[in-house]
């Protein structure tokens, strides 16, 4: 349904109200324009399993077809340049370097569970903390957002290799859970 025809309808029920017809006001929203917003078990997804989604789709964020990178590097930065590069466990923003966001991948369902998506592999897509933030429930329609191709591993790996030669480099960068974490990921996926 366009806009238009959603104005449409808040216009009827509006000139309804005004005559008094609360009923027919009621009976025109519920018909044309109801309130759905469905709760459901949302499934856990594992780092793993997330990694593998970043994987399948070439650290590129869908929603707008940039380059995302391994979610250890910059924790590698923060590590060796806590002043310069400072990380917050919850990402506080006034704590966080930006690149967290902006750069770390997540997953997000393309069509919102709460408007009837479903929780599957096909309805899941890689995309950044920002703009997983920003689209929250909302369609790509809503947002008036479009869906990139997916990338090529062989040739953007999100820093992957580079975050694994850093670690094997200095491995005290093990002793950081974050970094343990990801390095361990990376591993039993990279060869």
């Amino acid at each position: 349904m366009s806009k238009k025809e959603k104005i449409e309808i808040i216009d009827k029920a509006s000139k309804l109200l005004l005559n008094d017809n609360k009923e027919e006001a009621i009976k025109t929203i519920n018909d044309q324009y109801k309130f759905e917003y469905k709760k459901i078990q949302k499934r856990n997804y594992s780092d793993s399993q997330k990694f593998k989604i970043f994987m399948r789709d070439g650290f590129i964020d869908r929603y707008n077809g940039e380059k995302l990178l391994n979610p250890g590097i910059l924790k590698v930065f923060s590590t060796y340049f806590p002043k310069e590069f400072p990380y917050h466990r919850n990402w506080k923003m006034d704590e966080t370097h930006i690149a967290y966001w902006e750069l770390v991948p997540t997953i997000d369902h393309i069509n919102p569970i709460a408007l009837g998506g479903k929780d599957e592999d096909d309805n899941i897509i890689t995309t950044s903390q920002l703009n997983n933030s920003i689209k929250s429930n909302w369609t790509l329609e809503h947002l008036r957002w479009k869906i990139y191709d997916a990338g090529n591993i062989e040739e953007w790996d999100g820093l992957t290799k580079t975050f694994i030669e850093l670690v094997e480099k200095d491995i005290t960068l093990l002793k950081d859970n974050y970094i343990k974490k990801w390095y361990s990921i990376s591993k039993s996926f990279i060869k």
